[in-house]
């Protein structure tokens, strides 16, 4: 094929174009997810991926709110014991939440552990109530505690992370705060970790799926909006050494949960490796990037998802290795040198590991006899509600008494049709179509009909005594008793029927 030096040169053209194009492209790709993972007592930076981008924090926000309500019980303003009131604001927000009625009281010990591992944004605007009057106040706090930790890329406008303008965060700013946590509240960070809780018969699973099945692995916080992408703070220790991973932006919370437990296990491959990377210095050190954080609500949500913003995910799939972002070059240099251990996608498909739910209630703080008496008018509560949705289910389908009485009908006509000719006759079919729900009143009326067909097998002897007229005045009165003490020639035919009726 002949190119002349004008074709060759509009071909030079398009790829350049082609090439500027893809450039453009690139960086909303790169910005997928932001990634950081440091070790939590030097704050040395192991792997960094758009650390300083500016991100939603979605309900790692909540880890702030933990933070800012433990510094004001351990200077004595709080207590663990002390009640705080659900106001109305606080009964308002969306799911995720306790869903408590408005005057409903809560210790701060219990409204801490639904928050931190249901992500319950009611209990967490309870808490910042608490302590601050207001939502707006308790802000004002969270905002002078991230200046004063040194967060100089984050902003808080509510207690729980819900969408709002200018709520926004980095990894570098979350590792930050997850340090100052272990640094300044020792004593609690059991909240950061906790395995599940038990609310009357409901038991909730920590929505961060590290606790339970990743070796070592105590805390932080999950978060999720649309806008955001699926975050974890996460946090393990290995042979004393503890190291910090930020996921921002992530596809799923399964898949979340696998690339944080990957990037745990590459830091604690590390140590033996750190000598062929060069230094990224400390987390205080990163640069912060001037910029909008990414919406994600397209890729993310995009028209799938109808639910209000929650850390609630029954995303069960999980990253395969190829997804996981390891080089080739780094998994040839660790694989030999970590212990055989499971892949982090099978261990966040498992289940987690046995544990006893802390049991959290409503009202006062109570132990021993009282505290049991608590959880069983919380059960009582529960158990109130679900029947009361029945009901209601079942008062919003006006044909449902109908059907049950039309199961009846269907019995009496299959008991008499079946005694005139001894065949099911079309009529239960009739009604099976005519009724919008079918499925108690044809399997009722079938076992009549076959109670009554087998008599007819052995009709013979059964013609001799003229039973069979006094068997219609029978449905005078409710029920077939009568008939029962009748002669022992009256097999128990007529006496099926009878006991299946109230079946139906």
């Amino acid at each position: 094929m002949h190119f002349t030096f004008a074709s060759l040169r509009k071909i030079s053209l398009s790829l350049i174009v082609a090439g500027a194009a893809l450039a453009v492209i690139a960086p909303r790709v790169a910005l997928a997810e932001a990634l950081l993972v440091v070790e939590a007592d030097t704050g040395k930076v192991l792997q960094a991926e758009n650390a300083t981008y500016p991100w939603y924090p979605a309900s790692v926000t909540k880890m702030m709110t933990a933070y800012v309500v433990l510094k004001a019980v351990k200077e004595g303003r709080l207590t663990l014991e002390g009640t705080l009131t659900v106001s109305p604001v606080a009964a308002s927000q969306s799911p995720s939440k306790m869903g408590f009625k408005p005057g409903t009281l809560v210790t701060v010990e219990n409204a801490l552990h639904m928050m931190m591992v249901k992500s319950a944004n009611d209990m967490a605007v309870v808490l910042a109530e608490g302590v601050a009057g207001s939502v707006d106040g308790f802000s004002a706090q969270m905002n002078q505690t991230a200046l004063r930790l040194g967060m100089t890329q984050t902003t808080y406008v509510n207690p729980n992370g819900l969408p709002a303008d200018g709520q926004v965060t980095s990894a570098r700013d979350l590792v930050i705060l997850a340090r100052a946590i272990i640094r300044d509240l020792p004593e609690f960070e059991y909240f950061m970790h906790t395995p599940s809780i038990r609310y009357g018969r409901r038991v909730t699973q920590n929505f961060n799926k590290l606790i339970g099945r990743y070796p070592g692995a105590d805390g932080f916080k999950t978060g999720f909006i649309c806008a955001s992408g699926y975050n974890l703070v996460a946090s393990a220790t290995r042979n004393g050494r503890r190291l910090i991973a930020v996921v921002l932006g992530s596809s799923s919370g399964q898949a979340r949960a696998v690339k944080a437990a990957q990037l745990l296990d590459r830091g604690f491959a590390d140590n033996t490796l750190s000598w062929l990377r060069p230094s990224l210095g400390t987390v205080d050190n990163l640069a912060p990037i001037d910029a909008s954080p990414p919406n994600l609500r397209d890729e993310i949500c995009n028209g799938k998802r109808k639910r209000p913003a929650t850390d609630e995910d029954a995303d069960t799939v999980a990253s395969n290795g190829a997804s996981s972002g390891e080089s080739p070059a780094v998994t040839f240099f660790t694989a030999g040198l970590q212990a055989p251990m499971a892949k982090p996608s099978e261990l966040m498909a498992a289940a987690p590991a046995a544990s006893q739910p802390v049991v959290v209630y409503t009202g006062p703080k109570k132990t021993g006899a009282a505290l049991i008496a608590a959880v069983a008018v919380d059960e009582q509560k529960q158990t109130t509600k679900r029947r009361g949705k029945k009901s209601r289910v079942a008062a919003s389908k006006p044909d449902a008494a109908e059907a049950k009485q039309a199961g009846k009908e269907t019995k009496s006509e299959a008991k008499s049709e079946a005694k005139s000719d001894g065949k099911p006759a079309a009529k239960p079919k009739a009604v099976r179509q005519a009724h919008a729900r079918p499925d108690t009143a044809p399997k009722a009326a079938e076992k009549p009909v076959t109670a009554a067909a087998k008599p007819k097998a052995a009709e013979k002897p059964a013609e001799k005594p003229a039973a069979k007229p006094a068997a219609k005045p029978a449905p005078k009165s409710s029920d077939a008793r009568p008939a029962e003490t009748k002669p022992a020639g009256a097999k128990p035919s007529a006496a099926k029927p009878a006991a299946a009726a109230p079946r139906g």
